[in-house]
């Protein structure tokens, strides 16, 4: 881990995440990431996927949802191209 740096971090070398209060996170990014330890920087932070994540309670957000959906997306605009040509 870093050691604790006391001077002012230059913009370059800010983590980039939001703080609660809406202000930019002024910690320095772990070493080869763009965020700090406390926003995602670290190994193994962030949710576990599909049904080890304790938030899971349907299928709506799913990867095959979001497939069928923006695969809709796509063949209505096609219909709506189409039926521009006719008319």
């Amino acid at each position: 881990m870093r050691l604790t740096e006391t001077g002012s971090v230059s913009k370059s070398q800010q983590c980039g995440a939001r703080t609660r209060s809406g202000a930019p996170c002024k910690s320095a990014p772990v070493t080869g990431r763009r965020r700090c330890r406390m926003h995602g920087g670290a190994d193994g932070s962030g949710a576990p996927t599909g049904s080890r994540n304790g938030n899971y309670r349907h299928g709506r957000y799913t990867k095959e949802v979001a497939a069928i959906r923006s695969w809709v997306r796509e063949a209505t605009r096609l219909v709506r191209d189409l039926s521009k040509r006719v008319l």
